[in-house]
């Protein structure tokens, strides 16, 4: 096989297999679907990509009415019946500075909000406030917990909390700051009571759900490498035993390499359009492997075009 064709098929097999390891554990992106996270959400994770009333966000130390060029020390934190670490994202729209701590950083492109290093919880940050009085302060977070599949899924709970704090002499300041805690989620589902076969039926359901999500996820990624492989072969094949591709005439290559692009360019701008808009994974690799295949169709009607004509191909 030659050097090209073994470089496009191991390219091709990592990016391939690389897909159902993509994930958000460093940190998620600022902008999903031209929507900031922390008022968008983690709609790529859950069921149906809406927020969870299961997972418990809560973040401690912030302030009723803020003093200007104050510390502050914030704490935040995920809770949940089964699953105890995930990621976060906050913001205060610019108006005052954030520091980051221990497993957190700042979200590239943001202009100063905090996200997550790395999964964990109880992440500890300092919120700076603003040098002058500029009103009332508005913060945005979104948090996220995960099943540890390694994979957005609907094991996956994610829920958003918004909260203000007041502009200096606009209310009462408490006396321990660090005793505030503002939280969001219903804590019936983290602390109500359930029998011991309650808890095994929803472990199992979720369970079943997960070998089901993760098995197609595979199945068909596998297989999608499979049919790559089988062209790419067939391809080398041709080439070292079969004489190379036949020849076609320049008459009936024009029209059908104008065909075969016109399609790719339209399956090119789906799957951009696929990739933009989170299009569930299902649905991205088919367009995908279409587009592949209308590039392959591309690429034959090129090399056919160039192939020198046989006797068989003479008139």
């Amino acid at each position: 096989m030659s050097r090209r064709f073994t470089i496009l098929l191991v390219a091709t097999l990592a990016i391939m297999l690389a897909a159902p390891a993509f994930g958000n554990s460093q940190g998620p992106p600022w902008l999903h679907n031209d929507r900031i996270i922390p008022e968008e959400g983690c709609s790529c994770h859950g069921a149906g990509g809406s927020p969870s009333n299961e997972v418990i966000l809560s973040i401690s130390g912030v302030p009723r009415v803020y003093e200007e060029s104050g510390t502050y020390n914030l704490t935040i934190s995920l809770a949940h019946s089964t699953y105890i670490a995930g990621g976060y994202m906050i913001w205060d729209y610019g108006d005052g500075n954030f520091t980051p701590g221990d497993g957190s950083k700042y979200v590239e492109d943001s202009g100063g909000a905090l996200s997550h290093d790395n999964v964990g919880n109880d992440w500890v940050i300092v919120w700076n406030a603003p040098e002058s009085d500029v009103g009332d302060v508005h913060f945005s977070l979104a948090g996220n917990i995960v099943d540890g599949s390694g994979a957005p899924d609907a094991g996956d709970h994610w829920t958003i909390l918004t909260f203000t704090v007041s502009a200096p002499e606009t209310a009462t300041p408490d006396a321990d700051e660090s005793l505030r805690t503002i939280s969001v989620g219903d804590y019936e589902s983290l602390f109500g009571q359930k029998s011991p076969e309650e808890i095994e039926a929803e472990r199992q359901a979720e369970v079943a759900s997960s070998y089901l999500e993760q098995g197609n996820l595979y199945f068909w990624t596998t297989l999608s490498i499979l049919i790559v492989a089988a062209v790419i072969q067939g391809e080398f094949y041709e080439r070292r035993f079969g004489g190379g591709p036949p020849h076609l005439d320049m008459s009936l290559a024009m029209p059908q390499g104008i065909r075969r692009g016109a399609l790719t360019l339209g399956l090119a701008i789906g799957f951009g359009w696929a990739i933009d808009t989170a299009l569930p994974w299902g649905y991205t690799l088919v367009i995908g492997m279409c587009l592949l295949w209308g590039v392959f169709g591309v690429y034959r009607t090129i090399v056919q075009a160039r192939a020198e004509p046989q006797d068989m191909d003479l008139v």
